[in-house]
């Protein structure tokens, strides 16, 4: 059973920087791509970012591409996303994604079977 729990959210400045972690369990991840959603009120869930497993290819959201980074540190089971000069529009519901069977590039949430439980990221101006 995949398990996903993230950690990291909280309230940040807009301009300064926090880092989001997801420790993932219960599985041997190779070929998963691993992803970062988010979900506003009143939004529908939107992709930010995604990494493949095994090569660590990866791919972003138009809204954070150049100030935010994913990156995975296999040893650990843990997927990060670095929100470096985020905005208040940045301000929503952090989840942590996987699956096994995604096409390269894929960002719909439908795609993705795994879930966590989401971490609240608050951006105040």
């Amino acid at each position: 059973q995949v398990q996903l729990e993230e950690s990291g959210g909280g309230l940040v400045q807009a301009g300064g920087s926090l880092r989001l972690s997801c420790a993932a369990s219960g599985r041997n991840f190779n070929g998963y791509h691993m992803g970062w959603f988010r979900q506003a009120p009143g939004k529908e869930r939107e992709f930010v970012a995604a990494i493949t497993w095994t090569y660590g290819v990866t791919y972003y959201g138009d809204s954070v591409k150049g100030r935010f980074t994913i990156s995975r540190e296999r040893a650990k089971n843990t997927v990060y996303l670095q929100m470096n000069s985020p905005k208040p529009e940045d301000t929503a519901v952090y989840y942590c994604a996987a699956d096994p069977n995604l096409s390269p590039g894929s960002r719909s949430p439908d795609e993705y079977d795994y879930w966590g439980q989401g971490t609240q990221v608050t951006v105040s101006s």
